[in-house]
């Protein structure tokens, strides 16, 4: 005791009893605390992590793996397997997806990440995953990957541990202080129009043919985020879209579909076969000017591929490289 104060000391050599379990319920304001002390780029608050993480359908309690030195929290990951399905019937039995891993920066180089993830990947291998991602996990992921930047020593211990890098996703961001609609968009507009093209924000009997577009042709995750959007309360004039001169759905886009994030903007598509006649330039146009109407300051999101056409016709727009994001990859050993 010192001026009245406990301080307790461990002596140096002294050995570390660290002790492994799955998530217990109580256990959720030390994982944030943990969490918001050692991500510290990527800080989440209690709501969300309920959210995302408790209220998720895919939630398992054995998935989440927690390290204690004593009473104290020390390290946690949670991994995901597939109870529900994304879309139709599909529970993809072969993949498990690792949502979040983090370890307090005073037990760093104990080994207790690697135990984490050795416990985890036990986890997916009692469950028959023959390939888990880092991260990739739709439709809850924190973060589509590894920021090697924010992290290095968390992609170093997912190299060790026989991860690969798949993809880099990009998140952009764009400032609408001085956004201003590109003088052709109008003209180009008419000019599709006239071709017997239909631009205009969604109505009530788009939706369905939407969505099937959005989960057929990009990603059912995207066809989710637009029914999960407008279930909680989405304006529907958030959404614009396109048809060909046949009636076919043909493009889209939207903001504030994920979490209710105004300024967070997609998803976006648009058909292949239609590229190149400047339908995503307008319907991104369209969309960003709405929302400077609406007040807001900035349009982002965290994952295009910057070698897309998207990624092209982001950049060629004004919008901004802010974060990279590495998704990795691991081929589980089969048990016989």
């Amino acid at each position: 005791m010192y001026n009245g104060i406990k301080i307790k000391i461990r002596l140096w050599g002294e050995k570390v009893n660290i002790t492994y379990r799955k998530y217990q319920s109580g256990d959720e304001s030390q994982i944030v605390k943990l969490w918001n002390k050692t991500l510290l780029a990527d800080p989440i608050s209690q709501e969300r992590f309920r959210h995302l993480v408790l209220l998720d359908a895919n939630f398992n309690p054995n998935g989440m793996i927690l390290a204690f030195d004593r009473e104290k929290l020390v390290g946690v990951t949670y991994g995901v397997i597939r109870q529900l399905p994304l879309y139709q019937d599909d529970l993809e039995p072969n993949n498990g997806w690792i949502s979040f891993f983090f370890v307090d920066s005073d037990y760093e180089s104990q080994g207790i990440g690697q135990q984490l993830l050795n416990r985890l990947e036990d986890f997916f291998i009692k469950h028959q995953r023959q390939q888990i991602f880092f991260s990739a996990y739709a439709p809850n992921y924190i973060l589509p990957g590894i920021d090697t930047e924010q992290y290095p020593k968390g992609h170093k211990l997912l190299i060790n541990q026989g991860f690969e890098k798949q993809y880099t996703a990009a998140a952009m961001d764009y400032s609408l202080l001085d956004y201003n609609v590109d003088s052709s968009i109008d003209a180009l507009i008419q000019q599709r129009q006239q071709e017997g093209y239909v631009i205009r924000r969604a109505q009530d009997g788009d939706l369905f043919e939407l969505i099937q577009f959005a989960n057929e042709e990009f990603n059912p995750d995207w066809g989710r985020a637009i029914r999960e959007g407008l279930i909680h309360g989405m304006p529907m004039n958030q959404i614009f879209i396109t048809r060909n001169p046949d009636g076919d759905m043909v493009g889209f886009g939207l903001y504030g579909a994920y979490e209710g994030m105004k300024e967070r903007f997609g998803p976006f598509g648009v058909d292949p076969n239609e590229r190149g006649k400047g339908l995503g330039k307008i319907i991104l146009n369209l969309c960003l000017n709405q929302m400077k109407s609406e007040g807001c300051h900035n349009a982002w999101f965290l994952w295009t591929g910057e070698k897309t056409a998207a990624g092209y016709l982001y950049l060629k727009t004004g919008f901004e490289v802010t974060r990279r994001f590495d998704v990795m990859k691991k081929e589980l050993q089969k048990n016989d």
